[in-house]
């Protein structure tokens, strides 16, 4: 009876225990006027795409996930600066500028040390990071006007 309670904890303690689910939240910073959005979807974010109204605020935000590009939130209006993760990138970090009811500068950083960044340093600053080690940026949420983002918050999670 030894050996089989011996062998069954051999077999307990070599298995793998499954990672627990981290999850943190930034809270959302700017105006908050307008419709709430999230870009929430699955897979794990691979790129991102931002819009800015010329030489002033934030207009549009467009995550990817794995291969699939989300519904543009605000207005995809005009030419965007985009960014595609390479290998086990992620986004670790986001940070920017809000000013009198519009995100007017948002970045985006990535456990390699690249980054996007779009738009004004101009208003208050704003710095997003996951509270958790090894959490990635798994979406955005916030508000949006039409006209642009008044509004953004980020969520984080191991993937």
């Amino acid at each position: 009876m030894l050996h089989f309670l011996l062998v069954l904890s051999g077999v307990t303690l070599g298995m793998a225990m499954p990672l627990p689910d981290y999850y943190s939240y930034s809270t959302a910073v700017g105006d908050g006027s307008g419709t709430e959005y999230s870009t929430e979807y699955d897979g794990r974010v691979t790129g991102i795409r931002v819009w800015e109204h010329s030489n002033a605020y934030i207009r549009g935000i467009q995550l990817r996930y794995d291969g699939n590009w989300t519904t543009p939130v605000c207005t995809s209006y005009g030419n965007p600066l985009e960014m595609t993760l390479r290998g086990n990138e992620s986004f670790i970090q986001v940070s920017g500028k809000y000013y009198s009811g519009y995100i007017y500068e948002i970045m985006f950083v990535t456990s390699r040390g690249r980054s996007l960044k779009v738009g004004q340093s101009y208003g208050n600053s704003f710095n997003f990071y996951p509270t958790n080690d090894g959490s990635q940026l798994r979406f955005l949420s916030g508000r949006q006007n039409g006209n642009g983002i008044t509004s953004i918050g980020a969520h984080w999670a191991v993937y």
